[in-house]
């Protein structure tokens, strides 16, 4: 590591001034009611159904709890096909469910589940499709839902990194029966930890809400076999205030986004996200597929370590891959998901980062492949 470079982390979480933060909370000091649904629970539900154009939503504690008992919401049973793609939680929820994941493989272009794919994985054990909006990049929703109403299959959608997208002005939470949202310190819009789960179907509210509170349904009474996944109050504040400021910070990392693309659309060996019409972007992540070029992306991730950068192998392994799942799932052909782990490589990216750190990222990767730099 160069000495005294400074450090660029991943990501940083956007967070209100200590004042604002302060000022929101003081409340609580006085009703001393900091879970079970309160009124900053109550609140930022209502703020983030209009933010979101979801008519039914719940938050949760955190994304993984959201997604975990939406498949539980739902009673399914047998198969589910998702991607190998993804965050660990996506995996996890569905086995931890007792049900089987069927991997498909993914586009190439912009690392969703390819769509053209899941009809030949569908057999009579088949009960869901769990798609994966990756980067902020979304599922080929139509053609995902035209295979699913023909096999009546429900469709719960891993939205955690696209907050606030929308197609063609419609939110992204409103497709499929239901939809998980990360609300992770490091996400675009954060509530500390937390996560929502928007969703078609308006009675299973009720069973949501018993659910994620161990499955209490009365004083004296416990009918389902639930978990603890109450949003507090004290990270529902800090969501009513970082959604506040979440369409400034989305307008910052737009420009960090396209320094971005000044400085790497269109050089060779390197593949950045495609910008579809009709899709709002929300800036998440700025992955770049190191296929063919001067640098493998493993010298890429140690070139920046060495200069106190630090970006992300940003899905690597596979979940197909991972320790706890290989001996069941790593001898499957998934060749566009295993090329993408291989080759992606998530830049710094989040609100504050100044366009010059940008520019000295790019300078790092350009330079040391100008020289034909192999290693590092």
């Amino acid at each position: 590591m160069i000495p005294n470079e400074k450090e660029i982390l991943v990501t940083r979480a956007s967070m209100p001034s200590y004042e604002e933060f302060i000022a929101e909370i003081k409340p609580i000091w006085e009703t001393a009611w900091m879970t079970n649904m309160g009124e900053f629970h109550d609140r930022l539900k209502d703020q983030l159904k209009e933010y979101l154009k979801a008519e039914n939503l719940l938050l949760f504690v955190n994304g993984h709890m959201a997604l975990e008992m939406a498949l539980q919401a739902m009673n399914l049973t047998g198969e589910v096909i998702t991607t190998p793609f993804s965050f660990a939680s996506t995996t996890h929820a569905i086995i931890r469910n007792n049900l089987t994941p069927v991997f498909c493989d993914i586009r190439e272009d912009d690392y969703t589940i390819d769509a053209d794919q899941i009809e030949a994985l569908i057999t009579d054990k088949t009960t869901a499709i769990l798609p994966v909006h990756v980067y902020g990049n979304v599922c080929d929703v139509d053609k995902i839902e035209s295979i699913a109403q023909k096999h009546n299959l429900k469709v719960i959608y891993d939205a955690a990194h696209a907050f606030g997208v929308e197609v063609n002005h419609r939110g992204i939470g409103t497709y499929g029966d239901a939809s998980m949202f990360s609300f992770h310190a490091t996400k675009v819009f954060n509530t500390i930890e937390g996560g929502a789960v928007t969703f078609k179907d308006p009675s299973l509210e009720i069973l949501l809400n018993y659910l994620k509170n161990f499955g209490i349904t009365g004083k004296e009474s416990v009918e389902y076999i639930g978990g603890n996944a109450k949003m507090n109050e004290f990270q529902a504040a800090m969501g009513i205030c970082n959604l506040r400021h979440v369409e400034e910070n989305i307008e910052k990392r737009r420009l960090v986004s396209e320094r971005y693309r000044e400085h790497l659309q269109g050089v060779s060996g390197i593949r950045l996200n495609p910008i579809k019409q009709g899709i709002s972007q929300n800036y998440a992540y700025f992955p770049v597929s190191f296929d063919g070029f001067a640098l493998t992306r493993n010298l890429v991730y140690d070139l920046l370590a060495s200069h106190n950068i630090f970006a992300r192998k940003y899905f690597y392994p596979l979940i197909t891959d991972f320790e706890c799942y290989r001996e069941r799932f790593s001898d499957l052909e998934l060749p566009c998901a295993r090329r993408a782990a291989d080759s992606v490589l998530t830049l710094p990216l989040y609100a504050d980062l100044p366009l010059e750190d940008v520019d000295r990222i790019c300078q790092i990767i350009l330079s040391a492949a100008k020289k034909g730099k192999q290693s590092v």
